[in-house]
Protein backbone atom coordinates (compact mmCIF):
# COMPACT_ATOMS: atom_id res chain seq x y z
CA UNK A 1 0.00 0.00 0.00
CA UNK A 2 1.30 3.40 -0.02
CA UNK A 3 1.94 5.93 2.42
CA UNK A 4 3.89 8.67 3.49
CA UNK A 5 6.44 7.79 5.65
CA UNK A 6 9.41 9.56 7.46
CA UNK A 7 12.33 8.04 8.95
CA UNK A 8 13.72 11.34 10.84
CA UNK A 9 12.64 14.04 12.35
CA UNK A 10 12.98 17.64 10.71
CA UNK A 11 10.75 19.59 8.07
CA UNK A 12 8.57 18.28 5.75
CA UNK A 13 11.60 17.26 3.28
CA UNK A 14 12.19 14.40 4.73
CA UNK A 15 8.61 13.12 3.91
CA UNK A 16 8.39 10.29 1.46
CA UNK A 17 5.53 8.19 -0.71
CA UNK A 18 6.09 4.68 -0.64
CA UNK A 19 5.16 1.49 -0.68
CA UNK A 20 5.35 -0.85 2.49
CA UNK A 21 3.18 -3.37 4.07
CA UNK A 22 -1.04 -3.36 4.50
CA UNK A 23 -1.11 -3.63 8.50
CA UNK A 24 -2.96 -6.92 9.84
CA UNK A 25 -5.49 -6.05 12.67
CA UNK A 26 -4.49 -7.52 16.16
CA UNK A 27 -7.55 -8.20 18.62
CA UNK A 28 -8.58 -4.54 19.33
CA UNK A 29 -7.72 -3.35 16.48
CA UNK A 30 -9.89 -2.81 13.22
CA UNK A 31 -8.67 -2.35 9.51
CA UNK A 32 -9.85 0.69 7.85
CA UNK A 33 -9.67 1.54 4.03
CA UNK A 34 -9.06 5.08 4.30
CA UNK A 35 -10.47 7.67 1.79
CA UNK A 36 -9.68 10.81 3.97
CA UNK A 37 -7.78 11.81 5.89
CA UNK A 38 -6.58 15.54 7.40
CA UNK A 39 -4.02 17.44 8.56
CA UNK A 40 -3.49 18.94 12.33
CA UNK A 41 -0.71 20.64 14.18
CA UNK A 42 0.18 17.65 16.17
CA UNK A 43 1.15 16.13 12.97
CA UNK A 44 4.05 19.03 12.33
CA UNK A 45 4.84 18.66 16.28
CA UNK A 46 5.13 15.06 15.45
CA UNK A 47 7.28 15.56 12.44
CA UNK A 48 9.50 17.90 13.94
CA UNK A 49 9.59 16.07 17.12
CA UNK A 50 9.21 19.51 18.77
CA UNK A 51 8.56 20.31 21.51
CA UNK A 52 11.43 17.91 22.93
CA UNK A 53 8.80 16.01 25.03
CA UNK A 54 7.25 14.09 22.07
CA UNK A 55 10.63 12.41 21.41
CA UNK A 56 10.12 10.94 24.94
CA UNK A 57 7.42 9.46 23.95
CA UNK A 58 7.54 8.93 20.14
CA UNK A 59 11.56 8.29 20.06
CA UNK A 60 14.74 10.09 21.03
CA UNK A 61 16.83 10.11 18.55
CA UNK A 62 14.03 8.97 15.38
CA UNK A 63 10.56 8.45 15.61
CA UNK A 64 9.15 5.11 16.30
CA UNK A 65 5.95 5.49 14.08
CA UNK A 66 7.05 6.29 10.75
CA UNK A 67 3.60 7.31 8.92
CA UNK A 68 2.13 10.47 10.02
CA UNK A 69 -1.75 10.95 10.00
CA UNK A 70 -4.09 11.66 13.34
CA UNK A 71 -7.75 11.98 11.60
CA UNK A 72 -9.03 9.67 8.84
CA UNK A 73 -12.65 8.31 7.69
CA UNK A 74 -13.07 5.57 5.86
CA UNK A 75 -14.53 1.73 5.22
CA UNK A 76 -14.01 -0.82 7.82
CA UNK A 77 -12.62 -4.29 5.88
CA UNK A 78 -11.27 -6.28 9.05
CA UNK A 79 -11.45 -6.72 12.61
CA UNK A 80 -9.61 -7.85 15.58
CA UNK A 81 -10.71 -10.90 17.76
CA UNK A 82 -11.82 -8.59 20.62
CA UNK A 83 -13.71 -6.03 18.38
CA UNK A 84 -17.57 -6.31 18.51
CA UNK A 85 -19.07 -3.07 17.92
CA UNK A 86 -17.82 -2.31 14.47
CA UNK A 87 -17.72 -4.91 11.42
CA UNK A 88 -17.05 -5.15 8.16
CA UNK A 89 -18.51 -2.33 5.58
CA UNK A 90 -19.15 -0.03 8.57
CA UNK A 91 -18.58 3.44 7.11
CA UNK A 92 -16.43 4.92 10.46
CA UNK A 93 -14.19 8.29 11.64
CA UNK A 94 -11.55 8.99 14.04
CA UNK A 95 -7.95 9.02 15.30
CA UNK A 96 -4.84 7.06 14.45
CA UNK A 97 -1.21 7.01 14.14
CA UNK A 98 -0.40 6.19 10.70
CA UNK A 99 -3.52 8.02 8.98
CA UNK A 100 -1.48 9.31 5.69
CA UNK A 101 -1.77 5.59 4.03
CA UNK A 102 -4.09 3.88 2.19
CA UNK A 103 -4.90 1.58 5.31
CA UNK A 104 -4.86 2.00 8.65
CA UNK A 105 -5.22 -0.19 11.66
CA UNK A 106 -6.84 1.93 14.94
CA UNK A 107 -7.93 0.69 18.17
CA UNK A 108 -11.84 0.38 18.14
CA UNK A 109 -12.18 3.13 20.75
CA UNK A 110 -11.33 5.18 18.90
CA UNK A 111 -13.53 5.25 15.83
CA UNK A 112 -17.12 6.47 15.47
CA UNK A 113 -19.83 5.44 12.68
CA UNK A 114 -19.15 8.38 10.15
CA UNK A 115 -21.88 10.85 10.51
CA UNK A 116 -24.73 10.05 7.20
CA UNK A 117 -24.79 13.32 6.15
CA UNK A 118 -21.14 13.88 5.64
CA UNK A 119 -18.41 12.46 3.08
CA UNK A 120 -15.67 10.78 3.99
CA UNK A 121 -13.57 14.20 3.01
CA UNK A 122 -15.84 16.07 5.61
CA UNK A 123 -15.63 13.54 8.14
CA UNK A 124 -11.80 13.43 7.88
CA UNK A 125 -11.70 16.71 8.80
CA UNK A 126 -13.81 16.30 12.38
CA UNK A 127 -12.00 14.38 14.86
CA UNK A 128 -9.20 15.72 16.68
CA UNK A 129 -10.10 19.26 16.07
CA UNK A 130 -13.77 19.40 17.34
CA UNK A 131 -12.91 16.95 19.90
CA UNK A 132 -10.26 19.46 20.97
CA UNK A 133 -13.18 22.48 20.90
CA UNK A 134 -15.30 20.61 22.63
CA UNK A 135 -13.68 19.18 25.73
CA UNK A 136 -12.09 23.12 25.59
CA UNK A 137 -14.87 24.81 26.14
CA UNK A 138 -17.13 21.55 28.07
CA UNK A 139 -14.59 19.88 30.17
CA UNK A 140 -12.60 22.48 31.02
CA UNK A 141 -14.39 25.83 30.20
CA UNK A 142 -17.53 24.60 31.82
CA UNK A 143 -19.49 26.84 29.45
CA UNK A 144 -22.89 27.58 30.29
CA UNK A 145 -25.69 29.11 28.12
CA UNK A 146 -25.69 32.77 28.05
CA UNK A 147 -22.19 33.28 28.94
CA UNK A 148 -19.76 35.23 26.95
CA UNK A 149 -17.34 32.99 25.51
CA UNK A 150 -14.16 34.82 22.59
CA UNK A 151 -12.36 32.20 20.67
CA UNK A 152 -8.98 33.32 19.49
CA UNK A 153 -8.05 31.79 16.65
CA UNK A 154 -11.76 31.53 15.49
CA UNK A 155 -10.76 30.44 11.36
CA UNK A 156 -8.41 27.68 12.13
CA UNK A 157 -9.33 24.25 12.51
CA UNK A 158 -9.99 23.96 16.35
CA UNK A 159 -11.32 27.42 16.21
CA UNK A 160 -13.90 27.30 13.60
CA UNK A 161 -15.23 24.00 15.39
CA UNK A 162 -15.30 26.06 19.09
CA UNK A 163 -17.36 28.68 17.58
CA UNK A 164 -19.94 26.21 16.26
CA UNK A 165 -19.74 24.12 19.53
CA UNK A 166 -20.55 27.24 21.82
CA UNK A 167 -23.13 28.59 19.71
CA UNK A 168 -24.99 25.14 19.96
CA UNK A 169 -24.11 24.99 23.86
CA UNK A 170 -26.14 29.05 23.87
CA UNK A 171 -23.01 30.88 24.13
CA UNK A 172 -22.58 34.59 22.83
CA UNK A 173 -20.02 34.21 20.83
CA UNK A 174 -16.79 35.99 19.90
CA UNK A 175 -14.61 35.23 17.29
CA UNK A 176 -11.34 36.44 16.55
CA UNK A 177 -9.00 36.43 13.60
CA UNK A 178 -7.67 38.23 10.62
CA UNK A 179 -8.71 40.74 8.14
CA UNK A 180 -9.27 38.23 5.51
CA UNK A 181 -11.12 35.50 7.51
CA UNK A 182 -13.61 37.95 9.08
CA UNK A 183 -16.47 36.62 6.77
CA UNK A 184 -15.77 33.30 7.32
CA UNK A 185 -16.21 33.38 11.23
CA UNK A 186 -19.23 35.34 10.97
CA UNK A 187 -20.53 32.86 8.15
CA UNK A 188 -20.18 29.72 10.90
CA UNK A 189 -21.98 31.95 13.43
CA UNK A 190 -19.96 34.18 15.85
CA UNK A 191 -22.59 37.21 17.36
CA UNK A 192 -19.38 39.68 16.91
CA UNK A 193 -16.15 39.05 15.11
CA UNK A 194 -12.69 41.08 16.06
CA UNK A 195 -10.18 41.33 13.44
CA UNK A 196 -6.93 41.49 15.26
CA UNK A 197 -5.10 43.54 13.43
CA UNK A 198 -7.40 46.51 13.99
CA UNK A 199 -7.96 45.58 17.56
CA UNK A 200 -6.87 44.03 20.79
CA UNK A 201 -9.39 42.61 22.58
CA UNK A 202 -7.19 42.07 26.14
CA UNK A 203 -6.87 45.93 25.66
CA UNK A 204 -10.39 47.10 24.46
CA UNK A 205 -12.11 46.90 28.22
CA UNK A 206 -14.86 44.06 27.17
CA UNK A 207 -14.70 41.26 29.51
CA UNK A 208 -15.60 37.08 29.21
CA UNK A 209 -16.98 34.47 30.78
CA UNK A 210 -14.59 31.97 28.90
CA UNK A 211 -11.37 32.48 26.37
CA UNK A 212 -10.74 29.61 24.69
CA UNK A 213 -7.33 30.49 22.73
CA UNK A 214 -7.48 28.19 19.58
CA UNK A 215 -4.30 30.39 18.62
CA UNK A 216 -2.93 33.65 18.89
CA UNK A 217 0.33 35.10 20.69
CA UNK A 218 -0.81 36.99 23.76
CA UNK A 219 0.56 36.57 26.82
CA UNK A 220 -1.32 34.66 29.77
CA UNK A 221 -1.53 38.06 32.20
CA UNK A 222 -3.33 39.71 28.91
CA UNK A 223 -5.70 36.87 28.87
CA UNK A 224 -6.53 37.19 32.28
CA UNK A 225 -7.41 40.86 31.81
CA UNK A 226 -9.93 40.24 29.53
CA UNK A 227 -11.11 37.58 31.81
CA UNK A 228 -14.74 38.54 33.34
CA UNK A 229 -14.15 38.10 37.81
CA UNK A 230 -14.82 34.66 37.89
CA UNK A 231 -13.91 33.46 34.32
CA UNK A 232 -11.97 31.08 32.67
CA UNK A 233 -9.29 30.83 30.15
CA UNK A 234 -8.36 27.23 28.80
CA UNK A 235 -5.58 27.30 25.96
CA UNK A 236 -5.63 24.68 23.04
CA UNK A 237 -3.24 25.96 20.85
CA UNK A 238 -0.51 28.63 20.03
CA UNK A 239 3.73 28.97 20.00
CA UNK A 240 5.53 26.19 21.67
CA UNK A 241 6.89 28.89 24.34
CA UNK A 242 3.05 30.16 25.08
CA UNK A 243 2.26 26.17 25.64
CA UNK A 244 4.98 25.61 28.39
CA UNK A 245 4.07 28.70 29.76
CA UNK A 246 0.28 27.82 30.39
CA UNK A 247 1.30 24.51 31.47
CA UNK A 248 3.93 25.66 34.42
CA UNK A 249 2.19 28.87 35.42
CA UNK A 250 -1.86 28.27 34.57
CA UNK A 251 -2.63 26.51 37.76
CA UNK A 252 -0.49 28.65 39.75
CA UNK A 253 -2.25 31.91 38.26
CA UNK A 254 -5.98 30.86 38.89
CA UNK A 255 -7.79 31.96 41.96
CA UNK A 256 -9.86 29.96 44.11
CA UNK A 257 -13.50 31.31 43.34
CA UNK A 258 -11.90 33.45 40.92
CA UNK A 259 -10.38 33.91 37.56
CA UNK A 260 -9.30 30.03 36.48
CA UNK A 261 -6.54 29.39 33.88
CA UNK A 262 -6.05 26.01 32.38
CA UNK A 263 -3.78 24.17 29.77
CA UNK A 264 -6.02 21.35 27.69
CA UNK A 265 -4.39 18.47 25.90
CA UNK A 266 -7.67 16.92 24.53
CA UNK A 267 -8.01 12.47 24.70
CA UNK A 268 -9.29 11.38 22.39
CA UNK A 269 -12.49 8.82 23.05
CA UNK A 270 -15.38 7.00 21.65
CA UNK A 271 -17.98 8.95 23.59
CA UNK A 272 -17.27 12.41 22.04
CA UNK A 273 -17.29 11.39 18.49
CA UNK A 274 -20.84 10.16 19.31
CA UNK A 275 -21.80 13.62 20.51
CA UNK A 276 -20.33 15.22 17.73
CA UNK A 277 -21.67 12.80 15.35
CA UNK A 278 -25.00 13.79 16.97
CA UNK A 279 -23.80 17.77 16.67
CA UNK A 280 -23.17 17.19 12.71
CA UNK A 281 -26.42 15.42 11.81
CA UNK A 282 -28.57 18.14 13.48
CA UNK A 283 -27.15 20.26 11.34
CA UNK A 284 -25.87 22.03 14.47
CA UNK A 285 -21.82 22.35 13.50
CA UNK A 286 -20.21 21.28 9.93
CA UNK A 287 -16.59 21.43 9.45
CA UNK A 288 -14.83 24.13 7.20
CA UNK A 289 -12.23 22.69 4.50
CA UNK A 290 -9.96 24.96 2.78
CA UNK A 291 -7.89 22.69 1.21
CA UNK A 292 -7.40 19.36 -0.07
CA UNK A 293 -4.10 17.53 -1.22
CA UNK A 294 -3.90 14.17 -2.82
CA UNK A 295 -1.68 11.75 -0.47
CA UNK A 296 1.49 12.10 -2.91
CA UNK A 297 0.97 16.18 -1.74
CA UNK A 298 1.14 15.53 2.63
CA UNK A 299 4.71 17.57 2.65
CA UNK A 300 2.57 20.50 1.22
CA UNK A 301 -0.14 20.30 2.95
CA UNK A 302 1.88 20.26 6.22
CA UNK A 303 3.94 23.32 5.18
CA UNK A 304 0.45 25.10 4.60
CA UNK A 305 -0.51 24.56 7.85
CA UNK A 306 2.68 25.30 9.75
CA UNK A 307 2.24 28.69 8.29
CA UNK A 308 -0.37 29.23 10.49
CA UNK A 309 -2.70 30.83 7.91
CA UNK A 310 -5.22 27.94 7.25
CA UNK A 311 -8.95 29.00 7.40
CA UNK A 312 -10.45 25.60 8.55
CA UNK A 313 -9.13 22.09 8.15
CA UNK A 314 -6.59 20.80 5.13
CA UNK A 315 -8.00 17.36 3.91
CA UNK A 316 -5.78 14.58 2.48
CA UNK A 317 -7.63 13.10 -0.29
CA UNK A 318 -6.87 9.36 -1.49
CA UNK A 319 -7.08 7.91 -5.42
CA UNK A 320 -10.33 5.34 -4.12
CA UNK A 321 -12.28 8.66 -4.04
CA UNK A 322 -14.87 10.28 -1.38
CA UNK A 323 -17.98 7.80 -1.76
CA UNK A 324 -19.86 8.30 0.99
Amino acid sequence: MKAIVYERYGSPDVLQLKEIDKPVPKDDRVLVKVRAASVNAYDWHMLRGKPFLVRLSEGLLKPKNHVLGADIAGQVEAVGNEVKQLHPGDEVFGTISGGFAEYACPREQYLGLKPANLSYEEAAAVPMAAITALQGLRDKGKIQPGQKVLINGASGGVGTFAVQIAKSLGAEVTGVCSTSHVDKARSIGADHVIDYTQEDFTKNGQHYDLILAANGYHSLSAYKRALGPTGTFVMTGGSMAQMFQAMLLARWMSKPGGKQMSFLMAKLNKNDLVYLKGLLEAGKIAPVIERRYPLSQVADAVRYLEAGHAQGKIVITFENGDKA
